[in-house]
C-alpha cells in the first residue's frame, strides 16, 4: 500500500510533462498558416517571402526580390520549435557577420506570431499577422539610433 502514492505521484507527473511536451509541439503547427509563397509589391518591384515545411519542428523561409532572370535572397530563416519554445532565427548575409540572430516566440497563434529579442540592434520586434488565409502582414520594429521604428509590409498569397 506504500507504494501507492508513489505510483499515484509518478502517473501524474508524467502525464503532466506529457501534456507539456504536446503543447511545446503544437506551437508551430499554429504557424503553419505561413506556409507558401508571399508577394509585397513596391514601387521597385515585387519583394517575396516563401516558407516551407522542414519537419515537424521547423519551417524555412527566405525572402528574395527576382531581378531579370536571377534570384537574389536577402535573408534565410528558421523557425524552430525546441523544447523551451518557438524561435525565428534569420540569417542577413550583410548583418551580424552573416551570423544568424535568435527571436523568441512572445505571442504564438492561429493569426498572429510575434518574436523579440531586446539585445538586437534592429529590429528587437518581428511579428505576421494574417489578415486573410491571402493575405498578411509582416512587421519590424524597435528603436533604432534611440527613435522609435517600424515597418509594415502588406503580403498576398501566391497561388
Amino acid at each position: 500500500m506504500k507504494r501507492l502514492p508513489k505510483l499515484i505521484f509518478a502517473f501524474i507527473g508524467f502525464t503532466l510533462l506529457i501534456a507539456w511536451s504536446v503543447k511545446q509541439t503544437n506551437d508551430i503547427k499554429k504557424a503553419e498558416w505561413l506556409i507558401g509563397t508571399w508577394e509585397n509589391i513596391t514601387p521597385k518591384g515585387s519583394i517575396y517571402e516563401t516558407w516551407s515545411k522542414t519537419n515537424d519542428n521547423e519551417f524555412s523561409g527566405k525572402s528574395y526580390i527576382i531581378k531579370d532572370k536571377d534570384t537574389i535572397v536577402f535573408e534565410s530563416i528558421r523557425l524552430v520549435q525546441e523544447q523551451n519554445g518557438l524561435f525565428y532565427i534569420p540569417t542577413v548575409k550583410s548583418q551580424n557577420d552573416a551570423l544568424p540572430v535568435r527571436f523568441a516566440a512572445k505571442t504564438i497563434s492561429e493569426t498572429q506570431l510575434i518574436f523579440e529579442n531586446k539585445h538586437h540592434d534592429f529590429p528587437q520586434i518581428i511579428s505576421y499577422k494574417k489578415i486573410t488565409s491571402d493575405s498578411l502582414v509582416a512587421e519590424i520594429s524597435g528603436t533604432k539610433n534611440g527613435k522609435e521604428r517600424k515597418q509594415e509590409f502588406p503580403m498576398k498569397r501566391l497561388k
